[in-house]
């Protein structure tokens, strides 16, 4: 099980940074990605690492502002938001691999198969 937190309200150029803690320790072994879904729109993937930490990957719009890290200590993993638009308003997904160990980072939709209750950003412009 997945739960995401940490979004909020904030103004346009302001930061967030998002949670996610997965309930076991073998979502260690799966890679993670974050999505997000704004209204009337379909859920888009934003970024995603890799099981190992060592690789991420982004989408062209947050590329350069949103950060992904992982804690396989504390069985979590992160969204730092910067330079946040209004955009960017959108209730954000956790998700985990379907595979574990996956030789690369994966950002279709149908690669993961677990998936966070979703957390509220608003960016006011």
């Amino acid at each position: 099980q997945l739960q995401a937190s940490g979004g909020g309200l904030v103004q346009a150029g302001g930061s967030l940074r998002l949670s996610c803690a997965a309930s076991t320790r073998t979502f260690a072994r799966y890679a993670m990605g974050w999505f997000r879904q704004g209204p009337g729109a379909e859920r888009e993937f934003v970024g995603a690492i890799k099981w190992s930490g060592d690789s991420t990957s982004y989408a062209d719009s947050v590329k350069g502002r949103f950060t992904i890290s992982r804690d396989p200590d504390k069985n979590a993993v992160y969204l730092q938001m910067n330079s946040l638009k209004p955009e960017d308003t959108a209730v954000y997904y956790c998700a985990a691999d379907r595979y574990n160990r996956r030789s690369y980072v994966p950002s279709r939709r149908t690669d993961f198969g677990s998936w966070g209750q979703g957390t509220q950003v608003t960016v006011s412009s």
